[in-house]
Formats: structure tokens, sequence, C-alpha cells
């Protein structure tokens, strides 16, 4: 056997979200923080994101995160987020997934009954608390970086269905939130394919109509992901919704920044307020806990704190090569598989 590369992977799913490792085989972009490294990892590695997600290696149901040494002594340990189309400064699933890898292969050591410590993400240091009992993360809960709702029932007009209203709010990404149920779905397994694609619409036309920037990552701009809510049930109580990953497809978990994008919004419409509770439900039936646990700001924009709970499997260890002959390096996309484009990037 032949390879340009051996990577080394530990597969892992939270919720249902395939958020796979990368602990071997890739190093560490430069940088001096964790945002400078994201940025440096798109710029000159994305061959790694495309050769792992893309056919005939990956899929586009799967987010690759990369370990590397943390950029602060108070963190243990820093992580790049690789999505199909994007790198996000944040991600919820892709945190717990992280989070229970690095406690079960021992790269962080494990105490029971609970396992404290700080990642190095690039939105910013999350705190982790992690419930531990027999050498199994049973799970982890995270203390978000600041939410914020950006607009509220702002007017996006969208072919074939006139003006619909859309909210603007941030999680860890930006989110355009839209009624499910107003636009006729009621977020079951039968209306993934429909969701999709009515959900990649609605993100290209949200940013081409809305210019969002966040406060104080000026590359962080434009929706990157619609999200289908059900109304809400109340603090407490479980709420459906389903979150469109670009280039179209169903997150498979409640997505934990989608969560605290929609308790933002909630917040700043007075149906949440601090200690508040959200059960969120994905379009398979599994659940992420949302609670607020304060109220802050970011810039001088009103902003929650955000604190989320799941658990993730881990799946398998993989390892993958590149043959030199290998006619795919980077992969491929059909749009049969991929979404509705052929799109690598936002």
């Amino acid at each position: 056997m032949r390879s340009r590369v051996s990577i080394h992977v530990i597969g892992c799913h939270a919720e249902g979200e395939v958020g796979d490792v990368i602990v071997g085989g890739v190093l560490p972009p430069a940088g001096a923080t964790m945002m400078d490294k994201m940025i440096a990892m798109e710029r000159d590695h994305d061959n790694i994101r495309r050769m792992l997600i893309c056919e005939p290696r990956g899929s586009v149901a799967r987010h690759v995160n990369l370990i590397v040494p943390p950029t602060r002594e108070d963190c243990v340990a820093g992580a790049i987020i690789m999505e199909p189309t994007e790198y996000v400064p944040m991600s919820g699933s892709n945190t717990i997934c992280v989070a229970t890898v690095l406690l079960e292969t021992g790269m962080v050591p494990m105490h029971e009954p609970e396992t404290r410590f700080r990642l190095d993400m690039p939105g910013g240091v999350i705190e982790v608390r992690a419930l531990c009992r027999d050498g199994k993360c049973v799970s982890v809960t995270f203390r978000n970086a600041p939410a914020f709702a950006e607009r509220l029932d702002a007017p996006l007009e969208l072919a074939g269905y006139g003006t619909i209203g859309i909210d603007i709010a941030y999680g860890g990404m930006f989110y355009g939130i839209v009624d499910a149920r107003a636009l006729g779905f009621s977020v079951t397994p039968d209306e993934a394919r429909d969701l999709g694609i009515l959900g990649e619409k609605i993100r290209v036309a949200a940013r081409e109509q809305f210019e969002v920037v966040h406060p104080l990552f000026s590359h962080v701009r434009g929706v990157s992901i619609v999200q289908f809510a059900m109304p809400f049930q109340g603090p407490g109580k479980v709420t459906r919704n389903t979150c469109i990953v670009s280039p179209g497809r169903s997150d498979r978990s409640p997505t934990g920044t989608g969560t605290s994008a929609r308790m933002a919004v909630l917040q700043a419409r007075g149906l949440m307020k601090t200690g508040d509770v959200l059960i969120h439900e994905s379009i398979i039936g599994s659940h992420f806990t949302g609670r607020i646990e304060a109220l802050t700001e970011i810039a001088g924009r009103k902003a929650i704190i955000p604190e989320i709970t799941g658990r993730a499997w881990i799946t398998g260890e993989h390892s993958y090569y590149l043959d030199p002959t290998d006619p795919y390096p980077e992969g491929y996309v059909l749009s049969d598989t991929w979404g509705v484009s052929t799109s690598l990037k936002q």
C-alpha cells in the first residue's frame, strides 16, 4: 500500500449528527488564536476537509473536527470545525463529540462523576461539564459563547411564497429562523427532502437580502443555516425544529448553536428568561436541553449566555489514506447526494 497521507479519525455522533474527530496525521495550522488557526486552515489546508467530507471517503452528512493544541493556558485543547460548505466559529453537536472523544480516548483525564475543562474554539472559550460514569462520558453540558437576536420578523422576499417573516440570530453562526407550520411543515422525517430544498432556497435569499456581521468577527457574516421552528411550547417543554445545513439537508441533532439562537430570539420576545429551559427536539426525535444561564451584552447588543446539554457516542476508528494514483485526492460531489447544489462553499 502506498499513501501520501495517513489520517486517524475517531467516529462519533451527537444525538444522530456525525461529528468525527481527527486525532492524528494532520499538523495544526498557523495562528496566534484559534480563530486565526481556523482561517489559516480554510485558506491553506482545505484539501483535508474536502478529502474527508466529499465522496468517495465522506458524505454531506458528516462534519470533521481537528483537535489542535490550545492557544490559551486555561484550555486543555482546541478544535477547528469543518462542515460541508464552511468553517464555523462554534457548533454544539461537534463540541459534544469533541468533548466525548477527548474523554473516552484518555486525551483528557476522566474524573467521575464529573469532569470539567475548557475548550479553545474559534468563537470563544467554551466551558465543558461532562457527566461521567463507568468510563463513559454520559452527557456533555457546555457554556456557549454569547448568542443574540440580530433581527426579528424581518421581511424576506421568497420566490413562489411572496413575503415571509424571518428571525435572524447568532448562536455560533447566523441562523435564519422561520415558522415551519406557516410554511406547511410539521418537521417529520418524510418531509426531509422538501425541507432541505426550501431551507437552502431561504438561506440563499437571506444572504442576498440581509447583510449581517458579527460585531467581533468581521469575517463571520451572512445566514449560514435555516431553522424550521415549530411553535414554542413554553419553558421546560419539548419544542420541535430542524436546521438545514448547507447545501440542503436536515441536521440530525436538535443543533446546539441553533438552540442557542432560538433561545436568544425567545428571550428577546419576552418568552424566556434567565434560568428557563428549552428542550429542543430534532427531526429524528433526539433532544438537546438548552438553558439561559445569564444575560449579557456583546459590543453593545443584548445577548444571552446559553448552556446546552446533549450526548454523543463513539462509532469506530478510521485510518484514511491517499494513494498517489487516486484520481480524486479531494473527492467530488454530485447533486443527487450532496444537496441542491454542488458548491463546496457558502
